[in-house]
């Protein structure tokens, strides 16, 4: 049940995306009918004219204590499944995810 792949440098994110939420957060991983396994992500904002985008990649920067400019989406632009490259020390940003997996 692994929800991210390890690049040199960066992982890459599978995210569930959820927008006009109650509030910003992850809450955890779920893994699809299909078997894919993804982060939950929920963000306040709508999505038009990429503000969800925006605000997901605002919220991943916070959780994962990087720069914004950290944070690019790889894939899913317009969907609400994504994938996410985070650049940083791998060890580190792996430790956050499985924080969440043992939590799901």
């Amino acid at each position: 049940m692994i929800c991210y792949r390890i690049e040199e440098g960066a992982i890459v994110l599978n995210v569930r995306l959820t927008p006009r939420a109650g509030r910003d957060s992850i809450d955890g991983v779920v893994t699809l009918a299909d078997g894919r396994v993804f982060a939950k992500a929920h963000v306040r904002a709508a999505p038009e004219d990429g503000e969800a985008n925006k605000a997901l990649i605002a919220l991943l920067a916070r959780t994962f204590r990087v720069p914004r400019s950290a944070v690019e989406i790889v894939s899913g632009k317009t969907a609400r499944l994504k994938q996410v490259r985070i650049a940083g020390y791998p060890p580190e940003l792996t430790g956050i995810v499985e924080i969440w997996q043992a939590a799901s």
